[in-house]
């Protein structure tokens, strides 16, 4: 698996997509009051693994365990998921978290 674009790539390879990824991603949509950084980081992780994106799932593991969330919630959060994303979404993202030693 290739290493996912970091903000200074993106920026060289889209910088109208790191803008917005810098000004509205994160510059509003994670900044609103009516969900907490680690409700949104719970749900980013949901989506991403359900969706296996999993070059996306580092650096938003590293991301959750900032705004709060240990190692056992993801593992139980990856763990809930198999039984509606499937079984091979949740492994997947418990393959990627093993591998971030989190």
């Amino acid at each position: 698996m290739s290493q996912p674009l970091d903000r200074e790539s993106l920026q060289r390879v889209a910088p109208k997509l790191a803008e917005l990824t810098q000004q509205v991603l994160f510059g509003d949509i994670w900044q609103r009051s009516t969900l907490t950084s680690r409700e949104r980081s719970l749900i980013t992780l949901a989506t991403l693994a359900a969706l296996g994106r999993d070059q996306q799932l580092p650096w938003h593991l590293h991301f959750a365990t900032h705004n709060g969330i240990k190692r056992d919630e993801i593992v139980e959060l990856f763990t809930h998921l198999a039984f509606y994303a499937g079984w091979p979404a949740a492994v997947s993202a418990l393959t990627v978290l093993e591998q971030e030693a989190i």
